[in-house]
This record gives C-alpha cells, structure tokens and sequence, in this order.
C-alpha cells in the first residue's frame, strides 16, 4: 500500500511465445524470466498482491515456485498474440478481486520480458502516479538517434524513400529531436485509467526515464545481450 492506495501487481505470460518457445521462463543465468520480476517484488513492500496472468500449466508451476501468485489461468479467448494489455490487465483485476474480496487502487503491469529492471523503477512509478495524481505513468528510453524516424527508409516496388519526407532534410543528428520508446519495464495506472478510459497511456500522464541498458527479450540475441550486461553489472560491483 503507498498512502492508503491498495497496489496490485499484475505479471502477464502467456505461454504462446513465437521467437523463443515459452519465452517467459526461458532462463537467463540460470534463472527463468519470471524468477527476474519474483526478485524485484519481493524488494518492494508497498506492493499488497502479486499475480502471473498465464494460460501455461508450465509457466503456472515455474512462476508458483518463485513465490508468484497464480490464482487462475487465463482464458483461451485473451491468449492470443493480439489480445491487448488493458484486456488482460481488466480481466486479472475483476477475477482476483471476486476472489481475494479486495478492491485495488494501483494496477502495475510487470512484464517478464525485462530481466533487468530494478526494484527501484517500480516504486518510482508508483510513487510519481500517486504524488503528482495522475492517470498512467510509463518507463521509457531515450531512442537512437540512429533509429530516429526521420532516418528510418521504405521499399516501394524495389527503390527506397523515405519514410518521412522530412527525412530528406536531415544532414545531422543535432537537427533531430529527441524521441523515448517504452522500455517494458513498469506501467503503473490507476483504476479509472484501467476500467473508464480503457488505456494503458491515461489523459494525465507522466513517465520515469531510465537511462542505462535494458533489454527487452525477444529472441535469443537479445538474452546473449542481457547476460552480457549482468556481467558487467557484477564485474563493476566486484571493482567497487
């Protein structure tokens, strides 16, 4: 509880993965994914319940082990590749209130997919929602400048363009703008913003940056870049 508010974790895993089969316990250092956001809840005190959205027996067993609440199982009907997060996210938070009689302020969506997020960023978006009143708040990452949109180029029938006819424009980085992608790391919002607007990103909106590396797993490059990164992270500790 942060003053007075109830805040519930919610852990989406759904088991149909397509890059890496059962992405979400697929291990890292020896830990499935899931074990990663079981670490840093267990850090964090002002959140009251956790719990995994899966509609995997195998993800179920794996997250129950890590000391994850696993109350249901998803149904099949929000299983699939295009279900959104506000569909899940209202689906866990009417299921587990029925049956844990509780009424939850704080929805927070945990994705098992950052291995790298620290207990710290969570609390920072819960406490920068509640302080400042507002609907939604979001963890992001300044984008590239090579990845800007205005360098980003089409195909269209065999030639290129540009997919910004602004595009053509830019000669140097100092002319772009600076963009933030989400990095997957915590959305926190509040229960109007999940049940009335219906939207991840609210009307009063704010954001955490984070600037250091964090990946976001999708294939097994991007889990050959994570442990690179622990590496680092503990070589670093251990000159310290």
């Amino acid at each position: 509880m942060y003053k007075g508010k109830k805040v519930l974790a919610i852990i989406p895993a759904r088991g149909g993965s397509k890059g890496i089969k059962l992405k979400n316990i697929v291990k890292l250092r020896g830990i499935p994914l899931i074990g990663y956001v079981s670490k840093v809840l267990h850090k964090i005190n002002i959140i009251d319940y956790n719990l995994v959205s899966t509609d995997s027996k195998k993800i179920s067993d794996v997250s129950r082990s890590y000391n994850l609440n696993v109350p249901f199982l998803r149904p099949k009907k929000l299983s699939g590749d295009r279900i959104s997060d506000i569909d899940v996210m209202t689906h866990s938070l009417k299921k587990i209130e029925k049956i844990i009689k509780t009424k939850f302020d704080i929805i927070v969506l945990l994705q098992p997919t950052s291995p790298l997020r620290k207990h710290s960023d969570v609390t920072k978006v819960i406490r920068k929602l509640v302080n400042n009143e507002l609907d939604s708040v979001w963890t992001v990452s300044k984008v590239d400048s090579k990845f800007h949109p205005l360098k980003q180029l089409v195909i269209k029938e065999s030639s290129l363009s540009y997919y910004d006819k602004l595009g053509k424009n830019i000669i140097a980085r100092q002319q772009l703008s600076n963009l933030y992608q989400r990095n997957g790391v915590a959305y926190a919002l509040t229960r109007e913003c999940l049940l009335t607007q219906k939207k991840l990103l609210g009307k009063k909106n704010g954001f955490i940056i984070i600037k250091r590396f964090l990946a976001n797993i999708d294939d097994k490059v991007d889990l050959e870049l994570a442990e690179y990164f622990m590496k680092k992270e503990d070589e670093k500790k251990n000159f310290l």
